[in-house]
């Protein structure tokens, strides 16, 4: 008996000492966001109508069908006239562009939002112990990072990481591999940079699907200081939650979705085919199926479960024949989650994620007045929407934030944020037009002006002129 009480004593000691270590380790283990900027190019940048018609009319490979194609995609994309183009191409540049312009926009972009960071948060370069940044379509050697390193002088024993190919949601991807670091690292701070290279893969072909990337999108970027230091969690504006990330790229058909290839004149761009919003969908509903159990409470889980049980019991009784259902999400994520940061890919993305997550239009309002305003700035664009929900004090102390985002690969990645303190208002790149937003009408210009493409009586008329 006392033996056996003795071993009884060892395993509840070495239980609990298990559980403090866990519980410790758990402490350690936190991400926190200590502030973000994102980029906004000079005025001179805008890709107004009138900008915009005279890059289309450059192009000497279009013709009537592919003007008609690009009014239609224009006027359907939900971005506005104050969204901003590569230097180059509205120079004029841009069938030949050259490495100097993507190295001065991936500068500008770069260097604007880090040296924004740096000031607002206190924080030296020498401080920075991880640096991650995300560019798909351009990879240079040195690296990017090597870049930033070089320019703010930053310590030999940085850890540097320069992530390409993975399109819009690369931004989760680097904060996903932040928080993995943050497990075997500890007091780290780290700076994740997400932005696009446009300069130079401005498609100049006459390819319907692969115009579509000149239509969507547009220059922009951010920076993120992340850190796991627990006496800096009362300076912090986030915490991180938990991050899912789902890749379908074993179908064929969700790999090929989004790609950057070659058209038959040679020209390079990138492709955007029709079963790019099923291979969303696919992902997505991957990823949900993971993440859901993560952020929503037990009453909803258990009120899901037996609508679905009860649901499947009744159809099964009337008809024993019919088909096996499609799993559906008929979740209530307000239950778990208070904000809703999506990935600004253009009006059909919107409108498919908000149908799908039974979204209400003001739950959709910070990606839409993203989008508007700033386009599809690609790995950057989920901060942007971001910034709209601070600049507006939607943000309160607890609140949970649902960001997703999806990109080529096939890749979902989401994640979801806690608030960390109340009066959080800073207004950052939407400063000077923040009072009139929202917009109620959303209507580009591209209708009024340039309806006529459409007239089969006038437009050779008009062309001519």
């Amino acid at each position: 008996m006392e033996f056996l009480m003795k071993i009884c004593l060892v395993f509840l000691c070495g239980c609990f000492s298990y559980l403090v270590n866990m519980f410790f380790q758990r402490r350690k283990q936190h991400c926190y966001m200590l502030g973000f900027e994102c980029f906004k190019a000079p005025d001179d940048r805008k890709l107004d109508t009138e900008a915009c018609v005279k890059v289309v009319m450059r192009n000497k490979n279009l013709g009537l069908e592919q003007y008609r194609f690009l009014l239609k995609t224009i006027v359907s994309s939900g971005l506005g006239e104050e969204t901003y183009g590569p230097r180059n191409v509205l120079d004029g540049r841009e069938e030949f562009p050259s490495e100097t312009d993507a190295h001065s926009e991936m500068d500008e972009i770069m260097f604007d939002t880090l040296d924004s960071l740096f000031a607002k948060t206190g924080v030296s370069p020498s401080e920075i112990d991880i640096l991650i940044v995300d560019v798909s379509l351009f990879s240079p050697s040195p690296s990017l990072t090597s870049r930033i390193v070089n320019k703010y002088k930053m310590r030999d024993n940085i850890k540097s990481f320069s992530l390409s190919g993975m399109g819009c949601s690369a931004s989760m991807v680097a904060v996903d591999l932040v928080q993995r670091l943050f497990k075997t690292y500890e007091n780290q701070l780290a700076i994740v940079v997400s932005t696009e290279s446009i300069s130079t893969h401005w498609y100049c072909g006459k390819e319907k699907s692969m115009m579509l990337s000149n239509c969507l999108f547009r220059s922009g970027g951010s920076s993120i200081l992340l850190t796991n230091k627990r006496e800096l969690k009362d300076r912090c504006l986030l915490k991180l939650k938990c991050a899912v990330r789902t890749n379908i790229g074993y179908d064929d058909e969700a790999y090929g979705c989004c790609i950057q290839v070659e058209d038959e004149q040679g020209y390079q761009g990138f492709l955007l085919t029709k079963s790019l919003t099923k291979a969303a969908a696919k992902a997505f509903t991957g990823n949900l199926k993971i993440l859901l159990p993560k952020i929503l409470p037990v009453y909803e889980l258990l009120r899901y479960a037996i609508t679905t049980i009860g649901r499947k019991t009744m159809t099964k009784a009337l008809n024993p024949s019919a088909p096996k259902a499609a799993l559906s999400f008929n979740f209530n994520l307000k239950s778990g989650v208070d904000h809703f940061c999506l990935h600004p890919g253009g009006r059909a993305v919107i409108d498919g994620l908000g149908k799908s997550l039974g979204l209400s239009e003001y739950d959709l309002e910070p990606t839409r007045m993203a989008l508007y305003r700033f386009g599809n700035t690609s790995a950057g664009g989920l901060w942007y929407v971001l910034s709209y929900m601070e600049a507006k004090k939607r943000l309160k102390k607890g609140d949970k934030i649902f960001m997703v985002s999806l990109g080529a690969g096939f890749m979902c990645n989401n994640c979801v944020w806690e608030v960390m303190r109340d009066g959080l208002g800073d207004t950052r790149v939407w400063g000077d037009c923040i009072d009139e937003y929202p917009r109620k009408n959303l209507v580009n210009p591209f209708t009024e002006k340039y309806s006529w493409i459409n007239d089969e009586c006038l437009n050779f008329v008009r062309l001519e002129l």
